[in-house]
């Protein structure tokens, strides 16, 4: 594939140059061109630098979705900066881990975010915060946006190389310390060009950004994909309440939606009113960072006749899509097949392709492939090989070139010497009434070695669950050692930014009983 930009803010100015008036960002009533965009850009980038950032220096953000977190992106980029987006639901420990790991020198953060930023050693790690929003605590080491976008002076851009490191996401440590994923310009930019051919997206479009910027699938696709198109894009700084996010949908034209199961779920059996259902403009649904299930995907292609929700796969180590269903192409159940120059293979523990049909090793090719950890060389060898990314999930192909996933490599339960695959479990149960969501685990058993269990979350307005019927239902569907031996009622399972369920946290909470 060939790249037209080497870096970020190359991508910006050409855009700015040809779409100087287009509308490239709205929030709320305001709207904003690509021409304002490259202002506030080059005005942010003279601050940063007057204040001694530098190439190769990290800045991290803790920003909510903002146009200040996009200014910030490509003005760091024009400093030959690298960004390291936080996930701003971290506590203060949590932030300071990376603000230590990823040895940022700035950090740029709201002002709602003041009370974790304040309780966390930020002050003492980075040599300055920037902050957006309401001003908050005055001093030698804070600054205020609105002071950065009021500079007079200039900077020339730093010139920076598709190979070299544009973005440090961290990974979200479901199964340890998060790691810093390191992706340069070109995994970022082959990322948004090979989605934007699978959702043949057009600068007409407009998307939507309700899920955090932070996260990779947002950053990627919902963020930096647009910019590359030169459509338009739609932010909403807080999803409360959620029906502003229906409004704006519908108020802006939004035709590309970018959601997550959690997301879906819900709208699947959300009554929305009729003008709605009637006058939308959305195409495509585009759903990430954690699996569907069947009867949302079911659900959902009943409910809108005009779009198509398009489930994919991805990873941050991966910038993060590596496969998609299509318009053309879908199979139930998959997460479709590998995007524009990326190649996917199931491999054995000897790194051997198997037959289509047999589970093994996911493992991805391709220029969306991270450059490794920071900091971590061992792991970074352990988990790229000959070129190969070895994802961690398990899976298999069919003839055509579907995925299927089934599991995370790590979640696999061994009971007297047979796999168990916690997913396949998940997906007959998550069928059964009253059910809204489950996640079934291993725990250590004398007799079987490891034995599943089952925590379930019910689905909203249900109060109760008929377990001996669940149980009947279980016997029908699954094999013995498939069942879970325990079922435990939960209010709410524990998730990630994006939904994704934390079954390390369910571990521990299980031990604590103990």
């Amino acid at each position: 594939m060939e790249y037209p930009f080497n870096n970020f803010y190359e991508l910006i100015t050409f855009q700015a140059k040809k779409r100087a008036k287009k509308v490239a960002l709205f929030v709320d009533d305001e709207k904003i061109t690509y021409g304002q965009i490259l202002d506030a850009v080059d005005k942010l980038a003279a601050y940063l630098s007057s204040l001694g950032v530098k190439k190769g220096d990290k800045v991290a953000f803790f920003l909510r979705n903002s146009p200040e977190f996009i200014y910030s992106i490509f003005a760091a980029s024009k400093l030959g900066a690298i960004v390291v987006p936080i996930n701003t639901f971290l506590k203060e420990d949590e932030l300071t881990y990376i603000l230590e790991d990823s040895g940022s020198s700035v950090l740029i953060a709201s002002a709602v975010h003041d009370k974790v930023v304040n309780g966390s050693k930020a002050s003492s790690l980075c040599q300055f915060i920037l902050w957006e929003g309401d001003s908050v605590t005055k001093g030698e080491q804070h600054h205020s946006f609105d002071d950065a976008l009021n500079t007079k002076t200039s900077v020339e851009p730093i010139g920076t190389k598709l190979e070299d490191t544009a973005v440090i996401i961290y990974t979200s440590g479901t199964t340890g310390k998060p790691k810093g994923a390191m992706l340069s310009h070109k995994n970022i930019f082959s990322n948004g060009a090979s989605g934007a051919m699978t959702i043949k997206v057009k600068p007409k479009d407009r998307g939507i950004v309700f899920l955090p910027m932070f996260h990779s699938f947002t950053f990627s696709i919902g963020v930096m994909m647009p910019i590359q198109v030169g459509m338009s894009t739609v932010i909403i700084k807080s999803i409360q309440p959620f029906s502003n996010i229906f409004k704006q949908t519908l108020t802006k034209r939004v035709t590309i939606f970018l959601g997550i199961p959690d997301v879906y779920n819900a709208l699947a059996k959300a009554k929305l009113p009729w003008y709605f259902m009637w006058f939308n403009s959305i195409r495509a649904f585009i759903s990430g960072a954690a699996a569907l299930q069947p009867k949302t995907l079911d659900a959902m292609a009943k409910k809108f006749k005009r779009a198509t929700l398009l489930e994919g796969y991805g990873l941050s180590e991966a910038s993060p899509a590596v496969c998609m269903n299509t318009f053309k192409n879908q199979k139930a159940g998959s997460v479709g097949t590998a995007l524009h120059g990326y190649e996917m293979k199931i491999v054995d523990g000897d790194m051997n392709e198997v037959d289509y049909g047999m589970i093994g090793d996911i493992i991805v090719r391709g220029d969306n492939v991270m450059q490794g950890y920071l900091n971590r060389p061992t792991a970074t060898e352990e988990t790229i090989i000959n070129g190969w990314l070895l994802t961690g999930d398990m899976g298999y192909m069919d003839d055509e070139g579907f995925l299927f996933i089934v599991d995370r490599k790590k979640d696999l339960i061994i009971s007297k010497g047979i796999n168990v695959y916690p997913r396949e479990v998940e997906e007959v149960i998550d069928i059964y009434e009253g059910v809204g969501a489950s996640a079934v685990i291993g725990i250590i058993d004398e007799r079987s070695g490891e034995i599943p269990i089952v925590y379930i979350e019910l689905e909203e307005g249900v109060e109760s669950l008929d377990e001996a019927g669940l149980k009947k239902y279980m016997k029908e569907s699954l094999a013995n050692y498939k069942i879970p031996k325990q079922i435990h009622l939960i209010k709410e399972l524990p998730k990630n930014a994006t939904g994704k369920v934390l079954k390390r946290a369910l571990k521990e909470m299980l031990k604590d009983e103990n």
